[in-house]
């Protein structure tokens, strides 16, 4: 993947302005399977599709758990993304200790952002290649976090990483709109159909490959919970249900047709 003599190190501008670095880690994110996250006046949700190597070995965790408040998704290196779960569990924590309160979600996001960002301007270390969706529920109400190895993070209304995340996006800018007034199912629905868009054509959601994780009060399938309304995980036979109220996906593709005036061209062509 060599590119020139200015991606050796992080901490060295190309003459263009770039740290290719950087941009190498981005691109470790947009191989990672996809990752979608959406969020109304009441939930913010994350699903995302799992990878497996073969039928002999499991399914890749792509949820974590960092507070009863706050969880993520992830797209990219696993193993980095242990870390950086394990450093935002520990700020967490450590809000928990001092303060008796549940971190705010934008705080605990900065703080992530700010470590990453050390890792793209320090000689002999290199940048995080994973991104992270980031959901939680505060006293200002749900919030949905991008975060990228670049150090950057936003918040969104409604967000997709990942590979073939454009195609989601696509879903998801058309009906961004409604996700404020919808219900958790309708909520979850228009995740299933975003994250369906992000997958090979000879591809399904099922409940081995999809993972969905909530924040807010408890929907219609679920178990009550406490008025907030913790993180929780949705996986295995539990996806089912969600995956069964999915729309029939409808393609736009035509019955491909020959034109008479072609088709009488191509009979004088044959016979000549």
């Amino acid at each position: 993947m060599f590119r020139n003599t200015y991606d050796s190190d992080n901490t060295v501008f190309s003459p263009q302005g770039r740290l290719h670095q950087v941009e190498y880690a981005l691109e470790a994110v947009k191989q990672g399977s996809a990752a979608v996250g959406l969020r109304s006046k009441t939930h913010a949700i994350l699903l995302a599709l799992k990878r497996s190597t073969g039928e002999l070995a499991s399914y890749q965790q792509k949820m974590f758990r960092i507070d009863d408040h706050v969880g993520i998704a992830i797209a990219g290196l696993t193993s980095d993304a242990r870390v950086l779960s394990n450093f935002m569990r520990q700020q967490a924590l450590s809000d928990r200790m001092v303060f008796n309160r549940p971190t705010p979600v934008n705080r605990l996001v900065s703080a992530l952002a700010d470590k990453a960002q050390v890792n793209t301007q320090d000689y002999g270390r290199r940048p995080y290649g994973v991104g992270f969706l980031v959901i939680g529920q505060d006293q200002t109400g749900p919030h949905l976090f991008e975060f990228s190895p670049s150090g950057n993070s936003y918040e969104y209304f409604a967000m997709s990483i990942g590979a073939r995340s454009q195609s989601a996006k696509t879903y998801l800018e058309k009906h961004y709109e409604s996700f404020t007034d919808c219900t958790l199912e309708e909520l979850i629905k228009h995740g299933l159909h975003a994250l369906r868009e992000t997958l090979q054509q000879d591809k399904e959601l099922n409940v081995n490959n999809t993972s969905i994780s909530i924040t807010g009060p408890s929907g219609l399938h679920e178990k009550p919970v406490s008025p907030l309304g913790k993180f929780r995980i949705v996986e295995g036979d539990a996806v089912k249900v969600y995956l069964e109220s999915m729309d029939e996906k409808v393609t736009d593709e035509a019955p491909a047709s020959v034109p008479p005036a072609v088709a009488a061209d191509e009979d004088v062509q044959m016979s000549g």
